[in-house]
């Protein structure tokens, strides 16, 4: 659900009988670490950018190792998630080969105090069930190179070129081929409906399905929130075309090695405190589109100031900054 579906719900009255939950977390650490696809191993293959609380590391047993009570801070602004988002790292090749890390930026659409990091939502049509603790799911795939491939496995993940902050429309499914004068938004949405018994699966994503229609299918009959990312990637200080490849191809790369953007994938570790987000579903809870307020009388929040002092240290030691000679963990480009 893009924005603009959102305000036109809001403008029918729909919204008032679903939750609306939006809020900015700020960037937590970025580093080579992913404890879903590869627990355990430090560094992991690709670089990734993670929001939310402090207790992410490099296994997150959820067995032994519970977000809630763990955490002693969270970079998002509701201060009862301790949840982890996280995506792969955008990175611009200039003309020589040489490649930079592109950073993120605070929404502008009432989060330019956010230190990074990415806008988050938690949306519902009606009755919904929270996640239950441990819970953890993957969406995309990094191999993907082709848009029939990924429409066929995903759906409503995507990049927008900004214009300008309000920009809205025009989603492609690869990376913009001009240059955005506002950035680029990316946005990654993950299924609604749940199997109701398992908390993750093998591949971290059988255990979710997307619903057929307004309906959840019998495999999968418990409907859960939508979690839904949208990141805005600084792409300003790269749209001199002189610096582009010579044959006028777009240069963006992510950090697993896909110059095409079909392979856009998000990583999610549930981590709300008691049943705050369930109690947030419940009540219908919103968020101002265009401003950081929460409308949410059950929630406790912090400032985007507060949010953006929650950090964690890298455990992984490489050079992330300046100019490389090429990806981090030495992905190929393909």
């Amino acid at each position: 659900m893009q924005l603009r579906n959102i305000v036109l719900l809001a403008g029918a009255g729909i919204a008032d009988a679903a939750a609306t939950l939006r809020f900015s977390c700020s960037q937590l650490v970025v580093e080579r670490l992913d404890p879903l696809v590869n627990p355990g191993e430090n560094p992991s293959p690709h670089l990734h950018q993670i929001v939310g609380g402090n207790a992410f590391n490099v296994s997150m047993d959820p067995k032994a190792h519970d977000l809630p009570s763990t955490a002693t801070c969270t970079s998002c602004t509701p201060t009862e998630d301790f949840s982890n988002y996280w995506t792969a790292v955008l990175f611009f090749k200039a003309r020589n080969g040489t490649l930079h890390r592109v950073n993120t930026f605070g929404n502008e659409l009432g989060y330019t105090g956010a230190n990074g990091g990415q806008t988050v939502y938690y949306l519902s049509s009606g009755k919904v069930t929270a996640f239950k603790p441990g819970f953890r799911m993957t969406v995309g795939d990094p191999s993907i190179r082709t848009a029939e491939e990924l429409n066929r496995r995903y759906k409503y993940m995507d990049f927008t070129c900004l214009a300008s902050s309000m920009t809205r429309g025009g989603q492609t499914t690869n990376f913009p081929t001009q240059s955005c004068a506002a950035g680029i938004m990316v946005s990654i949405r993950f299924p609604t409906c749940w199997d109701g018994v398992n908390v993750d699966s093998p591949d971290h994503q059988s255990h979710v399905a997307y619903p057929n229609g307004n309906a959840c299918p019998s495999t999968h009959p418990v409907t859960i929130p939508q979690v839904f990312y949208e990141t805005y990637w600084d792409t300003r200080p790269f749209n001199n075309k002189a610096e582009w490849p010579a044959d006028g191809s777009q240069p963006f790369v992510w950090s697993f090695g896909d110059k095409t953007g079909y392979g856009i994938h998000g990583d999610y570790v549930f981590g709300w405190k008691g049943d705050a987000l369930q109690r947030a579903m419940d009540q219908n809870c919103n968020s101002d589109l265009f401003a950081n307020k929460i409308n949410c009388g059950t929630l406790q929040t912090q400032s985007l100031a507060d949010a953006n002092k929650c950090t964690k240290a890298k455990t992984v030691t490489e050079n992330l900054d300046g100019w490389l000679q090429e990806l981090p963990g030495g992905m190929p480009i393909s």
